[in-house]
């Protein structure tokens, strides 16, 4: 488990087609723009405590903190001056979260076990100062029952509430951790969340490959352009979902203080502007449930990607 993690990400060029949007409220017409996102980047923190570790109950307690700024300029390489107020939201004030987390694991008996994981999550354009107010929040959640057949395997089936995707779904979710007999060999899976294959040089050096969902809604709450179309008062929020590529190597530099580096291709699942219906999300279920078209459809080219962190690890 990382105790303490400090890491910085970052994304390389790619393409913005910010999209349009008709305005109910003053009929005006959002204009359409796309530029070049020279980097999108920023900084990684996480912190994880134990409050109890027993025999027959584990809990933790988290808190992190993640900010994605874009550096962007016009297309052929001039500055920008676009009228688009997300690209605008976007080169200012960047999005952020910050939230707190919690993990219980409860044994059943030498082979069954419950695993339970909640969060809340302030997300927006905000900035650490002036932080949006907390009925903003976002609560994730999963719930898993597993068996360990052995030291090296243990398998569960769960059920989780997340915005990895970019907005609220309610969607089955399986585990599989396991290790070979030689402990060479072995795979950490959360599925749909993040699969990896993982290779063991040592037990202070091991390599992973795979992929992990990330994503959140965020809240358009600090961005002055949108008054100019009277949209403040309309619960405007980003629908942000990304498919991560990735190999990481993580090794042991001393001690308990480990780094990890990663490097891979970001693939976007969704970048869409959506509109709250008196304060509430629409619930699509992946489409199945409603069929409310979004505010704003928006394009996203896919770059590749590097992330380093440096982590305390429990003994």
């Amino acid at each position: 488990a990382k105790l303490i993690s400090i890491g910085y990400d970052y994304q390389g060029g790619y393409g913005l087609g910010a999209g349009t949007f008709d305005n109910k409220a003053d009929d005006k017409n959002w204009p359409q723009d796309s530029v070049n996102v020279l980097n999108s980047r920023g900084l990684r923190l996480g912190f994880n405590i134990p409050v109890v570790s027993r025999t027959n109950l584990v809990w933790q307690m988290g808190a992190n903190y993640w900010e994605q700024r874009y550096a962007i300029e016009g297309l052929n390489g001039e500055p920008v001056n676009s009228p688009h107020p997300l690209i605008q939201s976007l080169q200012q004030n960047g999005l952020r979260t910050l939230g707190v987390n919690t993990t219980l694991f409860k044994p059943l008996d030498d082979r069954r076990f419950l695993l339970f994981q909640g969060s809340a999550d302030l997300n927006g354009d905000f900035s650490l100062p002036g932080l949006m107010p907390l009925k903003y929040l976002k609560y994730s959640a999963a719930l898993i029952y597993g068996i360990r057949p052995n030291e090296k395997k243990q398998w569960g089936l769960g059920i989780a509430r997340t915005y990895r995707v970019g907005e609220l779904n309610y969607i089955p979710v399986f585990l599989f951790n396991w290790t070979d007999r030689s402990n060479k060999w072995g795979s950490e899976i959360l599925f749909p969340a993040r699969a990896h294959v993982r290779y063991t040089f040592n037990p202070r050096n091991m390599l992973f490959g795979g992929f992990e969902l990330e994503g959140q809604s965020y809240r358009l709450w600090d961005s002055p352009s949108l008054m100019s179309y009277n949209l403040r008062g309309e619960d405007l929020e980003i629908r942000r979902g990304e498919i991560r590529l990735r190999a990481m190597y993580e090794f042991s530099l001393k001690d308990f203080v480990w780094m990890s580096v990663q490097a891979g291709y970001r693939i976007n699942y969704r970048y869409e502007v959506d509109r709250l219906v008196d304060g509430r999300e629409i619930y699509r279920a992946f489409g199945l449930l409603s069929d409310a078209p979004y505010v704003m459809e928006n394009r996203l080219g896919n770059p590749l990607y590097f992330q380093v962190s440096v982590n305390l690890v429990s003994p």
